[in-house]
């Protein structure tokens, strides 16, 4: 018998870094995600494989039932000891799956390439969540960490209002449709930031002043969420951007990449890497083309829209 779930990818638009402390965060689930196939099989194992985009696996071994009761690690963390620990923290959270099982064949498919930041490891923990039959987000809390809103993107099918109450995950679906969507792109800064390096960044530089930083940041995103025109949109996002330049004590990426750009840029997740929103009233695959960057792809194409 098998079993396919799906779970979409994200982009986050506000609140970057501030949601981890209970702000309000916009995010964007994503037209592409992760597919996850489980088949019966034998042998107490699971013969697991990986597939990017392209086809191509990126992705393969055994791990055996033993292995993920007992969360063998190995000195060296490795692509298994990641996946054997978020299998462990599933199986203390229902053991029937494995318990149950006489072994599977579990084969995942990405939509999107792997490097692109929308949500690998977001999307694979959503994935085996539907999979074990467990909460998404404790699943995360239990192994990666982080503020879930990556997990809430890969639930919904629209744009969402996401933060932490109590340590809790609240997620608003919202309706997001503004007539100028043909002036918004995202371009890919041609590598892949940590999100945990990232995270622990902005911990060490995290100041006295999170209470009216997250209020600020609040505003922004009901700015950015309500903004009738462009030139609304690109201004709120421009002052995010400053905003979050300032608590980070960073440059912000036009600042420090594209200072000639004519247009708004905003930072998307982790600072430094991923995707960069553009806003831009004219094409800029010119402008970013020129300068190396070649993947850029209209708002149209990445969000995934009902």
């Amino acid at each position: 018998m098998k079993k396919i779930f799906y779970s979409n990818g994200k982009l986050l638009i506000t609140g970057e870094y501030l949601v981890l402390d209970g702000a309000k965060a916009f995010a964007l689930p994503t037209k592409f995600g992760q597919n996850l196939i489980v088949e019966n099989h034998s042998n107490r194992e699971i013969q697991w494989k990986s597939y990017n985009v392209d086809e191509k696996i990126w992705f393969e071994d055994v791990i055996s039932f033993v292995e993920i009761i007992n969360n063998v690690k190995t000195e060296i963390e490795t692509v298994k000891t990641t996946l054997v620990n978020i299998l462990h923290e599933a199986y203390l959270l229902n053991s029937a799956f494995i318990d149950n099982a006489d072994g599977y064949k579990v084969t995942t498919q990405l939509t999107f390439p792997k490097n692109w930041g929308l949500g690998t490891s977001s999307t694979l923990l959503n994935n085996i969540a539907q999979w074990a039959q467990i909460d998404a987000f404790t699943l995360l809390k239990n192994s990666f960490g982080g503020s879930g809103y990556d997990i809430a993107c890969a639930q919904n099918d629209t744009p969402i209002i996401y933060h932490l109450e109590n340590n809790l995950p609240i997620t608003e679906p919202i309706s997001f449709h503004p007539d100028f969507t043909q002036n918004i792109y995202f371009v890919y800064l041609n590598k892949k930031q940590s999100s945990k390096r990232a995270i622990n960044a902005y911990y060490n530089n995290k100041n006295n002043h999170l209470a009216q930083n997250i209020i600020d940041n609040n505003k922004i995103t009901d700015s950015v969420i309500k903004a009738k025109t462009l030139k609304e949109f690109a201004h709120a996002l421009e002052n995010h951007e400053i905003h979050l330049s300032d608590i980070l004590e960073l440059q912000t990426i036009k600042e420090k990449v594209f200072p000639d750009f004519n247009g708004v840029i905003k930072s998307l997740g982790a600072w430094g890497g991923d995707f960069v929103m553009v806003i831009t009233k004219e094409n800029p695959e010119t402008y970013f083309n020129s300068r190396g960057y070649e993947t850029i792809v209209p708002y149209d194409e990445m969000i995934l829209q009902k």
